[in-house]
């Protein structure tokens, strides 16, 4: 099968949906699959099989290139679908490139999957400027090129009160319902979408690991917390509003024996490096942006990762290189608790700071706990590598073929 895999983000930047697609892609090439990713690019890919989308100059909002214009990047695409005889197209994202996806896939009859990887919503009211009119503005955009006549939001729920979210569900609901097969790597994400008016047939399937991370990562050995020892605590993602950074950092200035170490970039990493400057013992070190590869040799020497992103996060692929690497995680967001293997993580009693300062207490106290939880994700490892989830995803690409026939 010839696959080609739409996105508005990918390497080299950082983040879930690039380490997803990069999994995706392994492992179905792996497999005897021919994956195509199209994608802006600041500059071409030494991949020839990660092909450059039509990219602004100058303008990278949060980082990323960005697909212009809109009416380039579909002529684009409709060329190389076709020229490359690409069977489906899977789209991952929601901006210009995946809009482009549609339209090229629906002139050609091409099948579309659409994955849907987390909450924009939330993230567009914590990192856009003015988010009450960009969030309007940006809505306008995609519905000139895609109807959201099909989206009918339920104004009640806690998540859709406001008209800034209310505007970016519209635009959710109707890119799922423009497709033909909708992937949600989570339940508690696809039962928001299936409540707010998705029509289309929603798979829940896993992320996973490609095989390369788990080679890299090794077979782990239990964590132990020797006597007198520091707790070495691992917070990553992006440094941004919607991941809470601030309440790891205001966790974990209340607690004394701990050694904080934070790996990502955004738009707060300024102000989450003067806090943790601010704080007694050089307790938390910032290291920035760094390459997956350095991720993967910090989870081998820390005892535990945090998470505490809350209501936002679908199923962050960090949690799955922990796990896998056999590392003990907590969470703030019960919601993530799907996630996490049997006996293999932490769900704090509350979400706040005060919350996450009791689980690390607990846990820094416990060293015997800590070990059984990194037991515990070691025996589900397995679980998390992509070889256990390619299956299902072509049988979601064989539905979509079959819709299209």
């Amino acid at each position: 099968m010839r696959i080609a895999m739409v996105t508005d983000y990918y390497l080299p930047t950082l983040g879930g949906v690039q380490t997803v697609i990069k999994a995706h892609k392994e492992e179905l090439e792996r497999h005897g699959h021919e994956v195509l990713v199209f994608a802006p690019l600041a500059a071409p890919s030494p991949d020839p099989a990660v092909v450059r989308m039509p990219t602004a100059r100058g303008f990278a909002p949060d980082g990323y290139p960005f697909t212009w214009s809109p009416s380039a990047a579909s002529a684009f695409l409709r060329e190389e679908l076709k020229a490359r005889e690409v069977d489906v197209v899977h789209v991952h994202t929601e901006m210009f490139a995946a809009l482009a996806g549609f339209e090229a896939a629906q002139a050609l009859g091409l099948p579309i999957v659409q994955t849907m990887h987390g909450r924009i919503d939330v993230y567009t009211r914590s990192v856009l400027p003015l988010p009450s009119v960009t969030t309007a503005l940006l809505a306008a955009m995609h519905r000139r090129r895609m109807s959201h006549a099909r989206a009918r939001v339920d104004s009640s729920s806690p998540y859709t009160r406001t008209p800034t979210a209310r505007r970016m569900w519209r635009l959710m609901v109707s890119q799922a319902n423009h497709a033909d097969q909708v992937i949600v790597p989570s339940a508690h994400f696809a039962g928001k979408l299936l409540a707010q008016g998705v029509e289309t047939p929603i798979t829940v399937l896993s992320n996973g690991l490609e095989e390369s991370v788990l080679d890299e990562v090794g077979i782990p050995t239990p964590r132990v917390v020797a006597r007198g020892e520091q707790l070495r605590v691992m917070w990553c993602g992006r440094l941004s509003p919607e991941k809470r950074p601030e309440v790891f950092l205001d966790a974990v200035s209340q607690v004394s024996g701990i050694a904080g170490h934070m790996y990502g970039d955004g738009v707060s990493r300024a102000s989450v490096s003067r806090r943790a400057a601010a704080l007694p013992d050089g307790r938390v070190t910032v290291h920035g942006g760094v390459p997956q590869s350095e991720v993967l040799a910090a989870m081998r020497k820390a005892h535990v990762l945090v998470s505490s992103s809350l209501d936002f996060d679908n199923q962050p692929m960090v949690l799955l290189e922990a796990i896998a690497s056999g590392l003990p995680v907590i969470v703030t967001d019960p919601d993530l608790a799907e996630t996490l293997p049997p006996g293999g993580g932490i769900v704090t009693p509350s979400p706040d700071a005060a919350g996450l300062a009791t689980a690390l207490s607990q846990l820094r106290d416990d060293p015997a706990r800590l070990t059984r939880l990194s037991e515990a994700a070691i025996a589900h490892r397995r679980q998390v590598a992509q070889t256990t989830h390619r299956d299902a995803l072509l049988g979601v690409y064989e539905a979509a073929l079959a819709t299209a026939r």
